[in-house]
């Protein structure tokens, strides 16, 4: 079986506010790791996985990202953007693309830095039965302020548990926010009106009786929304920059 999935869409509005003074003129997913903006990170790993097409949303300083990125042409690949006045959130930012996008696609949070294998989970997805996502799920360290779910024996959502909690639920995985959606579950998400993925756009259609499923794997993934976090991240890449390389490690 072909696992061809060849678009993403990567969510870039985001404001920063945690990040500065690093995001003062530049959007968080321009802030360089190692010298790199987090952003082209993003996009030679995804192509490594075989996505050639890649669509942006923009809100904050979108000039930095067009005037670095163009059309996409220097890295390889192809790169469209869509501009928001207004910030219409995760899901609401997907929906800006939807006459463009084919029947499956990946959607990924710019401010997360991420080596997952992603052909692996587009052979995930393409296992489960009658799937109209797949979401990277795993263990936490802090799951009081994480997004939970609550998934059976086949890894099918079943229960959602926003952050934040006073009381955890009985049994869960965090939520981590990198994604693979068939083109069926925008009929879900309205047009110009702020909407998120975690809290409104998969409760509602778990409502609807739909099969969205979880992905669990053991590579690195971390946000780089605080100092903190980024220096973090930046402090593994340097930990594994003498091993062997991997399919998921930089180039």
């Amino acid at each position: 079986m072909a696992y061809s999935i060849t678009q993403a869409v990567i969510l870039s509005a985001g404001l920063g506010k945690r990040l500065r003074p690093l995001t003062d003129n530049i959007p968080k997913v321009m802030v360089p790791i190692l010298g790199t903006p987090l952003l082209e990170h993003h996009i030679r790993h995804l192509k490594l996985h075989g996505i050639n097409e890649i669509f942006i949303n923009l809100h904050y300083c979108p000039e930095a990202i067009q005037s670095y990125f163009g059309t996409g042409e220097r890295f390889g690949i192809k790169i469209q953007y869509a501009f928001e006045k207004v910030i219409l959130g995760t899901a609401g930012g997907i929906k800006n693309f939807e006459e463009k996008l084919k029947d499956n696609f990946f959607v990924i949070y710019g401010d997360v830095f991420s080596l997952v294998d992603y052909t692996n989970q587009k052979r995930a997805f393409f296992e489960k039965i009658k799937a109209v996502g797949m979401e990277l799920i795993g263990d936490t360290g802090h799951p009081y302020d994480s997004d939970l779910v609550e998934v059976d024996k086949n890894l099918r959502f079943l229960k959602i548990y926003p952050k934040p909690h006073t009381v955890l639920p009985q049994k869960y995985k965090s939520m981590r926010s990198i994604f693979i959606f068939n083109k069926k579950i925008l009929k879900y998400i309205p047009k110009n009106v702020y909407y998120e993925i975690d809290h409104q756009l998969l409760p509602h259609i778990l409502n609807q009786g739909e099969y969205f499923y979880g992905y669990e794997c053991g590579e690195y993934l971390s946000d780089i929304g605080t100092p903190e976090r980024l220096k973090a991240v930046e402090a593994y890449l340097k930990k594994i920059k003498n091993q062997r390389p991997s399919a998921g490690e930089l180039q």
